[in-house]
């Protein structure tokens, strides 16, 4: 598939779809692979029709750029980009972290109104997809009974999280739209179990919204995206899972713009 926004060409396919697993794999096999984050992620643009609008995350948004091109379409215009495929909130596996990537994006133009994009998810999904050290999967038998063990990691995200928002506030952005996540399905990854983990995550992420000094609308993906709006791999939104997501930011987006 291509789609042409101004004056940037994006093609998302198969290939990419792997790829992009390919980069996942890699962190959790070999703890690094900066630059491999790089080459599995959309494009980068510093310089957009509107500057003032920067979206970091991880390939969420990275790997095709579709969400990215559904709120350009709408908005009639083009925003920055620094999201990594891989990337984490508080990790270094593969680098920039979703701090560093806006940290780039100030760096670059520190004019910067709202702050689009989402983190923690990798923190979680990385480790799980390795050995799952923090009992973060629930499989049937343990259903209702997330470990402690991965409540701690999730809670560590959540000062990570506040943390990272009152940096953005505190670089003079007005705005953060922080994107949840969504239930994860069995495909290549068997990820079906990790519902409960990606609840409480939410609710987290959602609360480091609130507490933060950003002025900050989380957005939930969960109660939209079902098992047809994800790949096969179980973790990647596909074309239909995009639109939605960009349908649920962009009320949040065109009053900012």
């Amino acid at each position: 598939m291509t789609s042409t926004y101004g004056r940037r060409t994006y093609r998302f396919n198969a290939s990419s779809i792997q790829r992009g697993l390919a980069a996942l794999l890699c962190a959790t096999a070999l703890g690094g692979c900066s630059d491999l984050g790089y080459l599995l992620s959309n494009e980068k643009v510093t310089d957009a029709d509107n500057d003032q609008v920067v979206f970091v995350g991880d390939s969420i948004f990275a790997l095709s750029g579709e969400i990215q091109d559904q709120l350009e379409a709408k908005a009639g215009e083009t925003f920055r980009r620094y999201t990594v495929s891989g990337a984490e909130l508080s990790g270094s596996l593969i680098t920039p972290s979703v701090p560093d990537q806006f940290r780039e994006a100030v760096a670059d133009n520190p004019d910067i109104d709202t702050m689009v994009g989402d983190g923690g998810g990798n923190d979680i999904l990385i480790p799980a997809i390795a050995l799952d050290p923090n009992n973060c999967k629930t499989p049937w038998y343990r259903f209702g009974q997330l470990s402690q063990d991965c409540k701690d990691m999730i809670d560590d995200i959540y000062v990570e999280g506040v943390d990272f928002l009152n940096e953005v506030a505190q670089a003079g952005a007005k705005n953060g739209i922080l994107v949840g996540y969504y239930h994860t399905k069995n495909g290549l990854f068997r990820l079906d179990s990790m519902e409960e983990a990606v609840d409480y995550g939410n609710q987290t992420l959602a609360r480091a919204c609130r507490n933060s000094i950003l002025d900050c609308a989380f957005v939930d993906p969960r109660p939209v995206i079902t098992d047809r709006d994800i790949i096969f791999d179980g973790i990647h939104p596909a074309e239909s899972g995009s639109k939605k997501i960009a349908d649920l930011i962009w009320p949040e987006l065109q009053p900012l713009l």
